[in-house]
């Protein structure tokens, strides 16, 4: 099953970016890079060594990147990476079991989505193996391949240090749709 998701339609009025420049397009939710080409997923898609959640696939179709250094922004496609390789600081330091949590969360617990989750549920064993997408204020937003729907999409997270755990999503296009939702209410 493919999904579409309408990522033309939570950022509206872009100006038209085209692959041959890498200047960004202007839009009232921020600066938008111009489209991955299905060539460049492929490519990073070898480099992981993994096939890509569709939401997220489609974001880059849409987008190879969204935002500046100075705010939220989500990475370009020779940025990503395992969060491992990329960023291994803040891998190893949530990754380490600490004593007031167990080194796996029960389904029961981890399993939950949405105002009921509490981000303290979250399997720091699975922290070295996620991929780095971007960076929100002082978090991280990360790709989890471990957990996955029928559909392929993967779990995605953001970490911060202000959080005892990771907010987790179903998917990435949930947890970007959520931080639209915060950072652009409409």
């Amino acid at each position: 099953m493919n999904t579409q998701y309408p990522w033309s339609d939570r950022f509206p009025a872009r100006h038209p970016a085209t692959a041959a420049t890498d200047h960004p397009a202007a839009s009232p939710l921020g600066t938008l890079y111009p489209p991955a080409t299905e060539a460049e997923i492929r490519e990073l898609e070898e480099r992981l060594g993994v096939e890509l959640p569709p939401s997220y696939r489609q974001f880059l179709l849409f987008a190879n990147g969204w935002g500046s250094q100075d705010d939220c922004r989500l990475l370009r496609i020779e940025e990503v990476g395992r969060l491992s390789d990329v960023d291994p600081s803040i891998a190893e330091s949530w990754s380490e079991p600490k004593p007031e949590n167990s080194w796996s969360v029960p389904d029961e617990l981890y399993f939950v989505y949405g105002p009921e989750q509490d981000s303290i549920h979250y399997r720091a064993e699975y922290v070295p193996d996620t991929f780095l997408a971007g960076y929100w204020d002082d978090g991280v937003v990360l790709l989890n391949p471990h957990i996955r729907t029928a559909e392929g999409e993967w779990e995605a997270w953001y970490l911060a240090p202000w959080k005892p755990g990771a907010k987790r999503y179903r998917s990435f296009w949930d947890l970007a749709m959520d931080e639209l939702r915060l950072r652009y209410p409409s």
